[in-house]
């Protein structure tokens, strides 16, 4: 299966979450330093990854990777979205 591949703040937090859900990976495009950089969402069916250019972050539950995605900015933010 393809990977889903958006810019950061193009999807929503549930929209990555569904994808992890269904086994796809997600690829994020985010910019750092000036620079474009990927980062590639993951779960095994335990643990959720996040694999940045230089450190790989796992997390034991979807309420930890829905942080991980919102604290580092992968997501839309969905307060903003609610006030639209």
């Amino acid at each position: 299966m393809d990977p889903l591949r958006a810019n950061a703040g193009e999807l929503d937090a549930d929209e990555i979450l569904r994808a992890l859900a269904d086994g796809r990976r997600v690829v994020i495009v985010t910019e750092l330093l000036g620079s474009e950089h990927e980062v590639t969402l993951r779960h095994d069916g335990t643990t959720f990854y996040c694999d940045t250019p230089t450190t790989l972050h796992k997390h034991g539950t979807e309420d930890e990777m829905r942080e991980c995605i919102d604290n580092q900015g992968y997501a839309r933010d969905a307060a903003a979205d609610a006030e639209d």
